[in-house]
């Protein structure tokens, strides 16, 4: 389905080619109109001509085909539309036919691997992962929506040296013990009782080094024991999720032992194309344009002197498998910012191999940090890490507070104080730009006015109680735009699919939010103007009506992908 924007640009088009082929009308929501069109000075420019002689000529030859009621030119030369009511009430019908709220599928599906969350086997989930789960899930939720397939990606951290350390204290602990501990989530206390004896008993380090070679030389009984460390774990991260409402599950885990039989053909491939350096005894490739501080250039280290492989391997491993076996069109690292050199010179390489091309692209999808209240890192009041399930569960006993302080009795209080929880979050969260900080503040995220998550679900939940009190529900009647709130309403409710779009140019949540706060505005803004359910007559009535359940609608979808729930009542 073509956009209000679209076919507005397919009518400029021909008054643009008519003096320039291919002339780009820059066309734009605009504050001081409901469109401008921006690229008439440019255009003016390049013809040396004057700008609004050169806006007038495109004027008159132009067929707007009735979507526009007025144009002006403004200023220099730019010109301002004015769409009419009937394209766009003609719009509204289209999207409110569309399950899809009139987001055109992609012109051409790919398969787009997303690698997102990634914590540490025998380690909690803390802050620090929020970002890259709820960012990751989203970003994959809209990729879907218009057609992409998408394919889940959790790298953990399950192998290396710490995992020495790591099963001897498992056997001294005792099988059935070690794995108690481990099922209620304990991971971290699991993991500090381990290091503490790596660090104060020498024999106990020795040991663990012993069984760092068991592991990497593929002993049967090591190899079991490390798989319970690791079942445990998955089972702790699959908790977290499900609280959280994120899409990724147990099948998704391809954590960097699974990278370790491909490791000797990452070197055989870079070695066949030239690539590699002997650096002292490590093999490295030195991708052009990266530069230590004393300007010397700057090694990735593919396989280390001692022979061992470092996480660049497993990542170069990883790009290989995934365009070699999984055919993907676009892979998306959904990490932190502070990692963004690595992943320049990981694709560097991996495009001077020949695994990334015109056809296969990789993106690191950066993000920033979250912030305490006194915006340093978000840390405990004694300067301990954040724990992400800790965090999750204070937020839903924090939501049940406010829903009790606004006097709510529902039955299903808790189930509805979740839902808000990890709204708040996550919206808190998605709407930051994601290469921004944030500050990470309960009383701001869990308000119910201004731009928060609990803000865009009451209102889906006011209107759902439009129609619990209404005798009538929507039934596709006419929609009139007699009052300018009603006309307001209309321009965001045909703006869904254009945020759906800049979304994914971006690949920041943060767009679909900003749109979906300005559209519950403008629908606070028409519920305060527009009496629904005592308008003047049964036409009004049945037109705001559906008006309403477009807004829900597109608030319910847009909320969706998200990942926030949308209730039915607060």
């Amino acid at each position: 389905m073509a956009t209000l924007a679209e076919k507005l640009f397919d009518s400029l088009t021909p008054g643009f080619d008519r003096l320039e082929q291919g002339a780009d009308p820059v066309l734009r929501r605009s504050d001081h109109a409901d469109f401008q069109v921006n690229g008439v000075m440019g255009l003016a420019k390049r013809l040396g001509r004057p700008p609004r002689d050169v806006a007038q000529e495109i004027v008159d030859h132009v067929d707007f085909q009735g979507l526009v009621d007025s144009v002006e030119i403004a200023g220099p030369g730019f010109l301002n539309l004015t769409v009419s009511d009937e394209a766009l009430i003609s719009q509204l019908e289209e999207m409110g036919a569309d399950e899809a709220l009139g987001v055109s599928a992609a012109e051409k599906a790919q398969v787009v691997v997303v690698d997102y969350s990634a914590p540490n086997v025998a380690k909690e989930m803390h802050v620090g992962h929020l970002r890259s789960t709820v960012i990751g899930d989203s970003l994959c939720r809209i990729l879907e929506f218009v057609g992409h397939q998408v394919l889940r990606r959790n790298h953990i951290g399950d192998w290396g040296t710490p995992f020495g350390m790591l099963i001897e204290h498992l056997v001294d602990l005792g099988e059935d013990n070690a794995v108690a501990n481990l099922s209620v989530g304990d991971l971290d206390g699991f993991y500090r009782e381990a290091r503490g004896k790596f660090d104060a008993d020498d024999t106990f380090k020795e040991r663990s080094r012993s069984r760092v070679v068991l592991l990497q030389g593929g002993d049967e009984e090591t190899l079991r024991l490390w798989r319970v460390l690791v079942a445990e774990s998955i089972h702790y991260f699959d908790a977290v999720y499900e609280e959280l409402g994120v899409g990724l599950r147990e099948t998704d885990v391809v954590g960097e032992s699974a990278y370790n039989d491909m490791l000797d053909d990452v070197v055989a491939d870079l070695e066949a194309a030239g690539l590699l350096v002997d650096s002292d005894g490590a093999l490295c490739v030195f991708p052009e344009g990266f530069v230590n501080r004393d300007g010397e250039p700057l090694p990735l280290i593919v396989r280390k002197s001692d022979e061992g492989y470092g996480y660049a391997a497993t990542d170069l491993a990883a790009i290989r498998d995934r365009v070699s076996h999984l055919n993907a069109d676009r892979i998306l690292y959904v990490v932190g910012a502070p990692q963004s050199q690595h992943f320049e010179m990981c694709f560097a390489v991996a495009t001077m191999a020949g695994w990334l091309n015109e056809h296969t692209q990789a993106t690191h999808v950066a993000f920033g940090n979250v912030l305490g209240p006194d915006r340093k890192m978000f840390k405990t009041r004694d300067g301990g890490t954040v724990k992400l399930k800790g965090l999750l569960d204070e937020g839903t006993l924090r939501a049940r507070s406010a829903l009790e302080e606004r006097g709510a009795e529902a039955s299903d209080t808790d189930v509805i104080a979740h839902q808000l929880a990890m709204g708040a979050i996550k919206f808190a969260d998605l709407s930051t730009d994601r290469q921004r900080d944030y500050v990470f503040d309960w009383d701001r995220m869990l308000a119910f006015e201004g731009d928060t998550g609990p803000y865009l679900q009451y209102a889906h939940a006011r209107i759902r109680s439009i129609f619990r009190r209404a005798d009538s529900l929507p039934s596709g009647g006419k929609i009139t735009l007699t009052e300018p709130a009603e006309r307001d309403l209309a321009r965001q409710l045909v703006a869904f699919p254009e945020a759906i779009e800049n979304s994914l140019e971006t690949l920041s949540p943060s767009k679909l939010c900003t749109y979906l706060f300005t559209l519950a505005q403008q629908f606070t803004s028409f519920y305060e103007f527009c009496p629904v359910l005592k308008a003047p007559d049964e036409a009004t009535k049945a037109s705001r009506l559906e008006l309403c359940e477009l807004t829900a609608s597109t608030l319910r979808t847009g909320l969706g992908l998200l990942g926030i729930e949308a209730p039915e009542r607060m």
